[in-house]
């Protein structure tokens, strides 16, 4: 069972994690190490902050140092 940060209420959650989902079975990168199904690589990667919702018109800088560390479009738009 994947443990809903307190600080996100569970509806934005619930959008954040499955527009992930969305993302990663259209072939992202997962974030996070592990073999598991997209919803669940979702939910953890929302649940350790790897992934967040961002605002439209709002720019997140990402955590990674590297360029090549980045994969594409991993930002779940608002």
């Amino acid at each position: 069972m994947i443990t809903r940060p307190s600080e996100s209420n569970a509806y934005e959650f619930v959008v954040v994690a499955s527009l992930r989902a969305h993302q990663l079975m259209g072939g992202c990168l997962p974030r996070l190490a592990g073999v598991h199904k997209a919803i669940t690589m979702a939910q953890m990667e929302v649940a350790e902050g790897c992934v967040a919702r961002v605002a439209e018109g709002e720019h997140q800088v990402p955590v990674t140092t590297s360029p090549a560390e980045l994969p594409e479009a991993d930002h779940v738009p608002a």
